[in-house]
């Protein structure tokens, strides 16, 4: 008697329950041995009044199959609601975000026919925290938060990926030109990790060039791992120009979870009609099966995929004159893969996946390592000041009694004061730098109670302080950036 893997299925909304239906009516049809389990999600629960867009028996299904196979959902526009996905990422802990951008030509039109990468991007950290605050009138903040630990997971993971899919070659994206710390630690652990790993090629691009690069010449990349808006942005883009975002699929992997989604939107503007591409989810249930250790069930599900894309049977949205035989709408392109189990494609190579391919991966980045002498130096003091220029708030804060020195005053991570060189500085957001010593080299430790006196001061000279960040020396290094200019 075969055993059933259960998973837990979201239909969704807009044509999710369309495409769901016609990627479940191939699973069956295949005879997957999988047990499904039904929740709701999205518009209607939003609508409910739960911000989060996911109800609590949701969870409770989730905690018991730890796979989700996800339609598209709709979030209604304001009223706070959260992003599901972001939510359905950072509770499950599904730190690896994972897809295939492949061309299918001359069947699906593409300028890249030799196009077969993965982009694997960190799915938990970065701008995508969603720490956003509103300082003053004019200017809003949004914290970009990486941590080690997350750096070393996606990075162990892309290279556990490509160990076990047999790819050659991974790819770091970064800013750390710019960002210094943030980007720089994601690359330094890349560096560090790499060196594990001696029969896998590794490079580095600057994600700007990078992205270029994938738009132009995607066949020269294998795997790539990012951080999460780089990775976000650049997955759609390779998707794109492998021939259509509407077939691609998408995995959300974690040590202890797994969703499983197309990457498209819900398209309500189609729902109902009968005519969206189911492909971008059957893709995804292809990953899955391939998760639960099914890859049999996969290699037979995908191979009638790719035969039906041989075969000319399309829907609208790849539909050519030159290259399509038959338009199809979605139950009858789910017909065709289902008429076409047990058949092997002719013109794409036949998949076959090994008994053991099984791509889940468990990360949870290095041992813990000896904790570094953490000093405390200075600090940023950010505030409001919609009146004074760079040299009367100079001059203005020369009046406060401290141990700590006025170093610098920046605006937007440019100098301002002393010897500002911008004509027409912006001074409505400001933030006053100060340290135990005005030499880099001799700076010595303070207790926060400094830090406490000259808010105080602050205080006292009615200036508004609505940020301060802290500076620090670790084991003698510095653990913040230089203003622009200083």
């Amino acid at each position: 008697m075969t055993i059933k893997t259960a998973i837990t299925v979201a239909y969704g909304d807009g044509i999710g329950p369309e495409i769901m239906g016609a990627t479940l009516k191939i699973l069956s049809a295949a005879n997957t041995p999988i047990e499904i389990e039904t929740i709701e999600v999205g518009e209607k629960i939003y609508l409910q009044g739960i911000t989060s867009g996911i109800p609590d028996n949701a969870w409770e299904s989730l905690k018991r199959t730890k796979v989700l196979l996800k339609s598209p959902i709709t979030t209604p526009q304001g009223g706070g609601y959260k992003s599901l996905n972001v939510t359905l990422r950072k509770t499950l802990g599904l730190f690896a975000n994972v897809r295939p951008c492949i061309a299918y030509a001359p069947f699906v039109a593409t300028e890249h026919p030799k196009m077969d990468l993965v982009i694997i991007r960190e799915n938990e950290e970065g701008t995508y925290a969603g720490i956003e605050h509103r300082q003053t009138e004019d200017v809003y903040q949004c914290l970009k938060l990486v941590t080690r630990p997350g750096c070393e997971r996606i990075i162990h993971y892309a290279f556990e990926y490509a160990k076990k899919f047999n790819r050659k070659k991974v790819t770091c994206l970064t800013k750390d030109n710019i960002m210094k710390m943030t980007d720089g630690i994601f690359h330094d652990v890349f560096n560090e990790i790499a060196k594990d790993y001696p029969d896998i090629q590794t490079e580095h691009f600057i994600i700007d060039i990078g992205t270029a690069r994938v738009a132009t010449q995607p066949e020269y990349f294998d795997v790539i791992v990012t951080s999460n808006l780089y990775g976000d942005i650049l997955s759609d883009v390779a998707a794109q120009i492998a021939g259509s975002v509407g077939l691609a699929g998408s995995a959300n992997i974690g040590n202890h979870m797994a969703m499983f989604e197309a990457i498209h939107g819900s398209a309500p503007d189609i729902a109902g009609k009968k005519i969206a591409n189911p492909s971008g989810l059957l893709n995804a249930a292809i990953q899955m099966l391939i998760h639960i250790n099914q890859p049999a069930s996969a290699a037979l599900i995908e191979n009638a995929w790719l035969k039906t894309l041989e075969d000319g049977i399309h829907t609208a949205d790849i539909f050519s004159e030159k290259l399509s035989k038959r338009k199809v709408n979605t139950d009858e392109f789910a017909d065709a893969v289902i008429e076409r189990l047990g058949k092997n494609p002719t013109h794409f190579k036949t998949v076959h996946y090994q008994s053991d391919i099984s791509a889940k991966i468990t990360c949870y980045g290095a041992d813990k390592k000896i904790l570094a002498k953490k000093e405390l130096v200075g600090v940023d003091i950010f505030i409001d000041n919609p009146h004074l220029t760079p040299n009367e708030l100079g001059e203005k804060l020369k009046q406060l009694k401290s141990k700590l020195s006025l170093i610098t005053i920046t605006s937007r991570g440019l100098k301002i004061w002393p010897n500002c060189l911008i004509k027409a500085p912006y001074t409505a957001h400001c933030s006053c730098r100060f340290q135990s010593s005005s030499d880099l080299k001799n700076l010595t430790a303070i207790s926060h109670q400094e830090i406490i006196s000259l808010l105080q001061q602050f205080e006292e000279l009615k200036l508004d302080v609505i940020k301060t960040e802290n500076l620090y020396l670790y084991d003698g290094k510095l653990g913040f950036s230089l203003a622009q200019g200083q």
